[in-house]
Order: C-alpha cells, then sequence, then structure tokens
C-alpha cells in the first residue's frame, strides 16, 4: 500500500581553522550507564583516522563497518586486526566500539556470516553489533556473541509495539527513523520497555526515502542500499513539465537546537551522528560540538561554540527534518512546512556536502579559475560541480590561496564545467586535529591485538533451519489492490483461482462485506508511525471482529500488535517489504509467530531459486506489478502527483500518496511471470500480483523489469 516543503538555506560564513588546540583535549567521559547518565555521543568511523578523531573530541563510542556486511562498502572500512586495537585501545580508555553488519544476507552467505561473527567473538570483543537481517540474531547466538545486539534504522521498527517486538526477537537496542517528530520520539521512549534502550541519529546526512524502504538503487541496476551500495539516484536531477530540479535531495539533519527536549528522554540512551564516509575533519567537529551541547544542557554560550563548531564540519545546510512538527502530530501541513527538502531555488543549490567557497569562471586568458571567498591552505580538499555533472572534479591543493586571488583549475579537454559552476571545500587538515590525532595514533601503537581466531573457524557451518516437515500444501495467487476498486464498495473483486489482497485501510474495513473478511489477505503499511499506531490497533480489532484470520505484516515487528502466539492468533505472513533473504531470518520470523514469507524482490535467480530448499516455512515472491523504487514520509516539492518525472537518462517514474507517506513507483512494472513453473519448481507456493494504476499522464507501459533476477545483486 502504498510531505512538507519550504525550507530557507543557511548562508554559512567562511570557515576557520579548528578554533583552539585546547579544545583537543579529552573531557571526562561518562561512567556506566544508569538512569542519570547523558546519552553517549556516538561517533561513525569509516576508516582508522576517523575513529581516533572521534575518541580525541571526546565521542564515548564510535561504530564501524569491516570489509563483509557493511551498509557503508563505499567507506574505506576495517580489517580485523586494525579493529582488535582499536576496540583495546577503547577498552583503555573507556569507550566502546559497535561493529555494524547491517546489510542483509543473501541465502549463500551464512557460513561466510557466523565465522566472521565467531572471529569477532574470538579476536575482538566488540561491545555490540548492529544488524538489519533478523538472520543474525541466530547466527550471533550459534557464534558465542555475548555483547548486545542493536536494530539498525533500516530494520524499520517505527512504532511502539514494535519496541516489544524486537526485543522479544533479541535486540538489546532499538535505532529510531530518521524521520520522526520530537513528539513521536517521547512516545517511543514512553513505550520501550525496560531491558531495552533507544538509540537517534541527531546529525548528519538524511535519505530521502525511510531507511529501508528504498530500492531506488537496486532496480536501476543491482546496487542495494541494503547490502551497503547505494549511488544516491535520489540526489540527481529530475524533470516534470519544465520544470528541473534535486526534489529528492535532502538537506543534513541538525538537532543541536534541540537537546533541551532530548536530554528528559532517559530511554534515549545513545545520540547517533551519521558519517561514515566522512573524514576526521567532520567527526572531530560534530562529536565536538554535541558532546558541548549534551553537558551544558543546551546552556547559551555553548548553543553558541557548537553552532560554530558545525558551521566548520563542512557537511550541507542543516534541518531539524520532521523533528519540529507539533505535538498534535503530522496533520495539517505539518509534513509538509518541516520538509528537509532543499528544493526551492532549482538544481544548483547545495544539497551535496561542503561548505560553499567560490564559483568557476574564465579568466582573460581563458584559463578556469574561481576565486575563494576564504582563505584556502594546502592540503584542503575541493570538489568543483555535483557528482552527476561531466565537469565534476576533485582537487587537492598543493599550495595556500588568499581569500579573493583567482586559483586555476585545470580540466580535462572537452569536460569543462559551466560558468557559475560551484566549488565547494570537502576537507581540511588543521594543525591542532593533526597533533591530536598524532597522539592518539600513539595510544593505538602501543594497544594489544588479540591473537588471530585460527583456522577452526573455517570449519563452521551456521544450523540447519529448514523443516523436516515442511507442510506441501497448493499454489496461492494473491492479488494485491492498492484500495477497493472504484463502483464496488461493498463487495471485495475475487478473480477466480486467486485471493484477493487488500492493504487495510478504515474504508477496506468499513465497506467490505463481513462474509469476505476470512477470505481476503489483509497488508499492513511498510511503515506505521507513532502518532499511527493507536489507529491501527482499532483498526485490526475491527478486522478480526469483523472475521479477518489473514495478515500480512510489512515489518517483521508488527507481529507486536497481535500479542502472544496462541488458540485465536491470526495467521501472520511476512510480507515482501520486511526484506527476508535467507533461511536464518525466516528462522526467527518462525520464532515470532509467522507461518509463512514472502521474500524480498531483491534477490537474483540463483538465490531465489535456492531459498525454498533452505527455509523452514513456506515461501511466496511478488511475480508482477508496480514495485516501488521507495517510500518517504517528505513530498518532493514541487513536483505534482498526477504527473510523471524523468531521471537525466529519461526514464519516467510516478508516485502517489498513501496516508502520511510517499510512494515512488518506475512507469515500468516487475514481472517474473516468464520465470513461474521454475519458481513453483523450486518450492514457492505463494505468487503476488500487485495491482497498481499509473496516472494517466504517464501513459502506456511500455517495457517490464525482472528486478534482479538476470543480476546478481552486489
Amino acid at each position: 500500500m502504498p510531505q512538507g516543503e519550504r525550507q530557507d538555506i543557511q548562508v554559512l560564513s567562511a570557515p576557520q581553522l579548528l578554533p583552539s588546540p585546547a579544545l583537543v583535549t579529552t573531557p571526562q567521559l561518562v561512567t556506566s550507564p544508569g538512569p542519570s547518565t547523558p546519552p553517549e555521543i556516538l561517533a561513525p568511523a569509516g576508516d582508522m583516522p576517523s575513529a581516533l578523531a572521534a575518541f580525541a573530541a571526546g565521542a564515548d563510542a564510535v561504530f564501524l563497518g569491516l570489509k563483509l556486511f557493511s551498509a557503508r562498502m563505499l567507506a574505506e572500512n576495517f580489517s580485523s586486526s586494525d579493529v582488535s586495537r582499536l576496540v583495546h585501545l577503547a577498552q583503555k580508555e573507556n569507550r566502546k566500539v559497535y561493529v555494524a553488519m547491517n546489510t542483509f544476507m543473501k541465502p549463500g552467505e551464512l557460513a561466510k556470516a557466523l565465522r566472521l561473527i565467531r572471529r569477532l567473538v574470538l579476536e575482538i570483543q566488540p561491545h555490540a553489533l548492529i544488524v538489519q537481517d533478523p538472520g543474525f540474531f541466530p547466527l550471533a547466538r550459534e557464534a558465542g556473541f555475548t555483547g548486545e545486539l542493536h536494530l539498525s534504522t533500516l530494520a524499520n521498527v517505527t512504532h511502539q509495539k514494535g519496541l516489544l517486538a524486537a526485543q522479544a526477537a533479541g535486540a538489546a537496542r532499538v535505532i529510531l527513523p530518521r524521520e520522526l517528530s520530537l513528539a513521536e520520539v517521547a512516545q517511543m521512549h514512553e513505550a520501550c520497555p525496560p531491558g531495552l534502550s533507544l538509540e537517534l541519529f541527531v546529525h548528519g546526512a538524511l535519505c530521502y526515502c525511510v531507511s529501508g524502504r528504498c530500492w531506488w538503487s537496486s532496480y536501476m541496476g543491482g546496487k542495494s542500499g541494503l547490502r551497503g551500495r547505494c549511488v544516491q539516484p535520489c540526489r540527481r536531477v529530475y524533470t516534470q513539465k519544465g520544470k528541473e530540479g534535486r526534489f529528492f535531495s535532502c538537506l543534513d539533519l541538525s538537532l543541536d537546537s534541540m537537546v533541551r527536549g532530548l536530554l528528559p528522554l532517559t530511554n534515549v540512551r545513545s545520540w547517533k551522528i551519521e558519517g561514515r564516509r566522512k573524514g576526521p575533519h567532520y567527526v572531530y567537529h560534530v562529536v565536538k560540538a554535541y558532546q558541548l551541547l549534551r553537558d551544558a544542557g543546551g546552556e547559551v554560550e555553548a548553543r553558541k561554540e557548537a553552532e560554530e563548531l558545525l558551521r566548520f564540519a563542512l557537511g550541507r545546510p542543516g534541518t531539524r527534518a520532521l523533528f519540529s512538527i507539533p505535538a498534535e502530530g503530522a496533520g495539517k501541513g505539518a509534513l509538509r512546512e518541516a520538509s528537509p527538502l532543499a528544493v526551492l531555488q532549482g538544481k544548483r543549490m547545495q544539497t551535496s556536502s561542503g561548505l560553499l567557497c567560490g564559483q568557476m569562471d574564465q579568466n582573460a586568458e581563458n584559463q578556469w579559475a574561481f576565486r575563494p571567498k576564504f582563505a584556502l591552505h594546502v592540503g584542503d580538499y575541493l570538489r568543483v560541480g555535483y557528482e552527476d555533472e561531466p565537469w565534476h572534479t576533485m582537487v587537492s591543493m598543493k599550495k595556500a590561496a588568499p581569500a579573493g586571488t583567482p586559483h586555476v583549475v585545470r580540466f580535462e579537454r572537452g569536460r569543462f564545467p559551466k560558468p557559475g559552476t560551484p566549488v565547494f571545500l570537502l576537507d581540511r587538515k588543521e594543525p591542532a586535529l593533526m597533533t591530536a590525532l598524532k597522539t592518539w595514533q600513539t595510544k593505538l601503537e602501543a594497544s594489544k591485538m588479540n591473537a588471530p581466531a585460527g583456522d577452526e573457524i573455517n570449519n563452521l557451518y551456521p544450523p540447519v533451519f529448514a523443516s523436516k516437515g515442511k507442510p506441501a500444501g497448493g499454489k496461492t495467487h494473491i492479488m494485491l489492490r492498492s484500495s477497493l476498486p472504484q463502483g464496488k464498495e461493498g463487495k471485495a473483486f475475487l478473480r477466480p483461482g486467486a485471493m484477493q489482497g487488500l492493504w487495510i485501510t478504515p474504508r477496506a474495513v468499513e465497506q467490505v462485506s463481513r462474509t469476505l473478511f476470512d477470505r481476503i489477505s489483509w497488508w499492513l503499511p511498510p511503515v506505521i508511525w507513532p502518532d499511527e499506531e493507536a489507529a491501527m490497533v482499532r483498526l485490526l480489532h475491527d478486522a478480526q471482529r469483523k472475521g479477518a484470520r489473514s495478515f500480512v505484516c510489512n515489518a517483521p515487528w508488527q507481529a507486536g500488535f497481535f500479542g502472544e502466539p496462541g488458540p485465536r492468533f491470526p495467521r501472520l505472513t511476512a510480507g515482501p517489504f520486511c526484506n527476508i533473504t535467507n533461511a536464518a531470518a525466516v528462522h526467527t520470523l518462525a520464532g515470532m509467530g509467522f507461518a509463512d514469507v514472502i521474500i524480498s524482490p531483491e534477490l537474483g535467480r540463483e538465490d531465489a531459486l535456492s531459498l525454498p530448499g533452505q527455509s523452514p516455512l513456506p515461501l511466496g515472491i511478488v511475480l508482477d506489478g508496480f514495485w516501488p523504487m521507495g517510500i518517504s514520509r517528505h513530498a518532493p516539492m514541487p513536483l505534482d502527483e498526477r504527473e510523471g518525472f524523468q531521471s537525466p537518462k529519461r526514464e519516467s517514474f510516478w508516485m502517489r500518496k498513501y496516508g502520511q507517506n510517499t510512494w515512488i513507483y518506475p512507469a515500468w512494472p516487475l514481472d517474473l511471470s516468464p520465470h513461474a513453473a521454475a519458481l513453483t519448481r523450486a518450492g514457492y507456493s505463494t505468487f503476488v500480483s500487485m495491482q497498481e494504476h499509473p496516472p494517466k499522464a504517464v501513459g502506456e507501459v511500455e517495457r517490464t523489469s525482472p528486478f534482479n533476477w538476470e543480476l546478481d545483486v552486489l
């Protein structure tokens, strides 16, 4: 089943060097968590210098990825020996290290994941693993991991009852979505059960789509964001009927002005900073800013100093996004007014990282040059233009350039910029920060490294999850409609040989005949926000009272709506939006009460055909229909929902609003129907057709897509 507009852009002043070498000192650290303990500052580390910069600034913990199973595979990431030494340093300094294994696993990767976790147990002992795939829960237990498991924002725990379900599955912490309001964060805080903690992003890049609800990059060529390979198609220029802009490109989240409202939420144990592809300069400045804000409780002088540090961090202009939505909820245009999108001034406004420092033009000698708005130093790293423009180039300053003095940039022949092309400062190496990094590098080199685990881990194999007595069953075809057919109110149209699927809405529950309720597959939306939970509870109660017995949950944690399995427990199916891709994940869902699973459509041919033979539950698959590129809580303005829009490569798309969410669709549907016989032989017993209808202005469907069927998703 398938908001927010005006955002004034902050004009930043010239960056300076690090305010003072004195700021590089290590602050007093928090001790073990307790009711009055302030939240930890959790910093990103895409490489070792960034991790050390985080510790130098006073971060309480860092999160990082290894060379496998990291949702930031384009970052440098870490070897196990690097992490072993870093964890030892962190323990000496009363800090923590969390390892992100937050991608989904393909069917053949369970043994590899198990061995990697076992290596972490023997060689590294990180304080926590960050995961989004439910399959990591049984593998972590099998590997003997005794640290905490933190459920990534990619896992999409978006409402209160989901917290209980996540904890029951094995999570010790839930990382909240970045699309909440402060009032909704407070609701999650109030609903948080004992023994579970919450983590919240307070700063860094925002995605247009909800985390875990974006298949844009994957659908366009197999580079899945859920595998850490996103190519950021949302940052590109799109057109619609003469309008052109980066309509889906967001500003950076910055909650520095909301610290006073966050501090009383004591179940929010961690303030997280996004940016594993950013350098030490960014990490140091942002960590230092939020440490000041936290420790001073938002006091005025600390806020001023923090604002200066954030101005120098070289990210995008900041936004509070939807966190500023009033407590009464997301109605009355609140989503529109709080939008983090930066589109009103067209495609040339800044939506990429970096601080604008000049514009390209030709000088009297026909050379391309720019006049820096502020002094540039040796080692400063610049970007000319945007990454999707043909003249885009990166520049490392070999000599200093005073403010206002023309600086010539060399371009490849035939790839010259347009006059006015912006130049951004991306990174710089302040002497004070470099001194601090050397100090921490010395500490790192003095740290121990645990002995290698040895070859015995190569003989580890995951448990066999497949059920010995899997029911054979028949083949079911679900025709999933976005709404009741027009003109047939009160009567669900049942196609012969197919089961009707309906997204559960107040209109559908009110108008469908009671005699049909137990013959319909009722689908919950992929995202349910905290301010929607009470209405969903009432809707599910009404549907069951009228005879509904079959529900499709489109996040595993929606099982929390149905209580503990028992005699009156309905039949629950895990829908395709749960992103289930392996037998270990199916095993976790079986323990949560699910009777069958519709797998993620991201898998390629070999993986999709192998999975039924490994699965402990019957499986289904989306066979055809319009699969969304992504789902967002932000409406892309000024685009018209009744019209299509086009990418730089002239690909067509359309969008539709359902409740608080905007769904983005390609103009060409998914179609695996030519492979239906092979899927049936492999063991699939449920096939879903998604019945969506593009706006008339989009025109006739000219082609279909097998999604990643012919690819091997990276």
